[in-house]
């Protein structure tokens, strides 16, 4: 470019407005753990830059949802610890069926002394509840309680998940199901009535139609969660008709399903939200009376295949889960498994009433059970023939039976 004339440099001003506030991490603190995992501190702090230099601003002023956290896992090094378990309690009852329990402890394998069970998080632990029988008890005729029936148990390989609730049955799922809303409406009452009940009644509810309108406006509580459940085959799209969150004072609404996770307040009305699978739980959270958002959702057949023919769906309020049967050929291939959903209200319980992983049951990691927490994402493997009774912190759930 010698012969040709050098223009002269110039600096122009593109955009005079300031950046929004955003938040800002400075580099973790040490961890608490000399090895094993532990957890780092880091500083959170919400800043703006105004000419060339970042301000410190106040926190409601940057976006809640997406605040990084304050304290972070962290590794050293590796180091060894299993779970210990004491001596199994006595039968609770002196006749008929009962439970046993036992305590868990984690065990540092240098040290040989129990330390905080955090560092054996990460590692299966067995059952601390099992299923025991002191013998029949002598008939005593007359004394049943009312309304009170029998429960026989078979010797089969089932697996119960039990939530209280009113038993009905969906056309489409034909398996039994929560009641929403629409179907906890009493006859008799005038047009307002049943609009005053909705409103009261949305929070923590399942809803199962193929399409709806769920209106969130209104709520006392401060967190109000609903869920929206569909057969396997389908997908659940979500459209915000209204909206009048106050996004400045940190009102945000959630979304969350198996293969999503997505927040937002500003924008929202005419949105269109895709769960990609049959299952999709919607959160909204309000500072003041009043504000909330109106929701349309519609099912389809879902664009891909997101589950396996073996795969199973469970809707609460109880339901009898079976060890799913697979194709020769597909043995050492598919890991079946059976999603279970309750209303956001409920919380699982599953209880193996009788298992039998084969022979090398004890002695193999490849025949298990494996049950996950959703909510926490927290999983516990079960081996052998063990009789166990696990319960869930949130309102889903999941299943998987290898080998």
């Amino acid at each position: 470019c010698q012969p040709v004339p050098k223009p002269e440099s110039r600096v122009e001003v593109c955009d005079l407005n300031p950046c929004p506030p955003r938040w800002k991490v400075t580099a973790a603190g040490p961890c608490s753990s000399s090895c094993g995992l532990g957890l780092a501190v880091q500083l959170v702090t919400c800043v703006q830059t105004l000419h060339g230099q970042e301000v410190l601003q106040e926190e409601h002023l940057c976006p809640v949802a997406e605040k990084p956290l304050t304290s972070v896992p962290c590794v050293i090094r590796t180091c060894s610890y299993e779970w210990r378990f004491s001596e199994w309690s006595e039968c609770s009852t002196s006749c008929g069926n009962g439970i046993q329990t036992r305590q868990d402890f984690c065990l540092s394998s240098l040290t040989h002394k129990p330390v905080n069970p955090l560092f054996c998080r990460r590692f299966p632990k067995a059952v601390v509840v099992r299923g025991c029988s002191a013998g029949p008890c002598p008939e005593q005729e007359g004394t049943q309680s009312p309304g009170a029936e029998p429960q026989p148990v078979t010797p089969a390989t089932h697996l119960t998940a039990a939530a209280a609730a009113t038993e009905h049955r969906h056309k489409d799922l034909d398996v039994p199901l929560s009641a929403g809303p629409q179907e906890q409406t009493k006859p008799g009452g005038g047009e307002e009535d049943m609009a005053k009940r909705s409103f009261l009644c949305v929070c923590g509810n399942l809803f199962l139609n193929a399409t709806g309108i769920i209106n969130m406006t209104g709520v006392e509580s401060r967190d109000c969660t609903v869920a929206i459940g569909r057969p396997l085959r389908e997908e659940i799209s979500v459209t915000i008709l209204e909206s009048s969150l106050n996004c400045s004072a940190g009102e945000v609404l959630l979304f969350s399903g198996r293969m999503m996770w997505r927040t937002g307040c500003r924008k929202l009305p005419l949105s269109l939200i895709n769960s990609r699978t049959n299952t999709l739980i919607v959160k909204q959270r309000v500072v003041l009376p009043g504000n909330g958002v109106i929701l349309q959702y519609n099912s389809r057949t879902a664009t891909k295949k997101y589950y396996q023919d073996c795969d199973q769906q469970l809707f609460g309020p109880q339901g009898e889960i079976v060890n799913p049967v697979q194709l020769p050929a597909e043995r050492q291939e598919l890991v079946c498994r059976t999603f279970i959903t309750v209303a956001p209200r409920q919380r699982i319980a599953i209880r193996a009433l009788n298992t039998d992983l084969g022979p090398e049951g004890n002695h193999t990691r490849f025949n298990y059970i494996l049950v996950r927490d959703v909510s926490t994402m927290k999983t516990v493997v079960f081996h052998g023939k063990q009789q166990f009774l696990w319960q869930s912190t949130g309102s889903q759930a999941e299943i998987e039976f290898h080998e």
